[in-house]
């Protein structure tokens, strides 16, 4: 079973303006699509669609509209019930390519709700699981809960994995490599945000075909705990540093739809990978393959098995 964990679910609304935006003007909305959505409910999709056994849990009033839209998806889910609402998150599409976000922070949780989140995890867990603790936390939280979380999950012989970013970020960081996660998934900006180097840089660094400061740093977070460190880098492609050692796999070049989800479909397509038994060569195609697929697909789309294409003999080691 995989398990997901979405502190600070959310509500994707995508909007198509069909032209470009104009900061002070007015515009009218061409199409619209409203998708559940959270680092791990999108994570959760992926695992989903590809057949295998997943839950998401998350925070959520009894009749909140996400649950109505898991339930349309046919996601399994369980949600703790807080009194606050679900935040919006708005992506704007405007020419020439362009993805604009406006994220809401999310109401806050009380202490009692956290907690009642945190022991709804713990219980849903079983030896051999896979935990996935997935986005941003929701206001209320401390900046350390993932860390929290990992120490509390270690007893019960999972799995764990953990895409953030910002102060719960380097709260995990700090706890290094007492406190590591099995799993874990930065772009080039939370790397380097982990590390003490410039995201930017790497990222150009790598769209230049320079891979040392990205093997480098993914390697150093590897040899302080971290089993394995999947490093997306957009159009340059990702990197996984595991087992001692790093692979690189290119991007192809693919119309882009939306990028909004892409990372969470490269975790989803390396938790499929890793479930099913995949060497680090697969288990890194299939990420950046799911990954693809999503930028190709409109708002938050999360891809299907059908389209995703592994290419394994694009996968080299560096």
């Amino acid at each position: 079973m995989i398990i997901t964990l979405t502190a600070n679910p959310s509500l994707d609304r995508t909007v198509d303006l069909g032209g470009p935006l104009t900061p002070g003007g007015v515009h009218r909305i061409a199409s619209e699509t409203t998708q559940p959505g959270g680092k791990g409910v999108n994570v959760a999709l992926g695992v989903q669609r590809a057949g295998l056994d997943v839950t998401a849990i998350l925070p959520a009033a009894p009749h909140d509209p996400l649950l109505a839209l898991l339930e349309a998806d046919g996601l399994p889910h369980r949600a703790s019930p807080v009194a606050g609402r679900t935040r919006t998150n708005l992506t704007v599409l405007s020419t020439p390519q362009q993805t604009t976000k406006l994220n809401e922070p999310g109401d806050t949780l009380t202490p009692a709700e956290i907690s009642a989140l945190e022991q709804l995890l713990l219980s849903a867990v079983e030896p051999g699981d896979v935990v996935m603790l997935s986005g941003s936390l929701a206001p209320g939280m401390p900046v350390d809960e993932y860390v929290r979380l990992i120490d509390q999950l270690r007893g019960k012989d999972v799995r764990v994995g953990v895409d953030t970013s910002d102060a719960p970020l380097d709260a995990l960081a700090a706890a290094l490599p007492i406190t590591a996660p099995d799993f874990l998934k930065p772009n080039a900006e939370e790397l380097g945000q982990i590390v003490g180097l410039s995201g930017e840089q790497l990222e150009e660094q790598a769209a230049a075909g320079d891979l040392d400061g990205v093997r480098e740093a993914a390697l150093r977070l590897h040899d302080r705990g971290v089993g394995s460190v999947l490093v997306t880098l957009g159009g340059s492609g990702g990197l996984l540093a595991t087992q001692g050692a790093a692979w690189y796999c290119p991007s192809p070049v693919v119309p882009l739809g939306s990028t909004v989800g892409a990372g969470d479909s490269a975790t989803a397509g390396y938790l499929i990978a890793r479930i099913r038994g995949e060497g680090p060569r697969h288990c890194l195609a299939r990420a950046l393959a799911y990954g693809t697929a999503a930028v190709g697909l409109p708002g938050t789309t999360i891809p299907y098995p059908e389209q995703v294409r592994p290419e394994v003999e694009r996968v080299v080691r560096v």
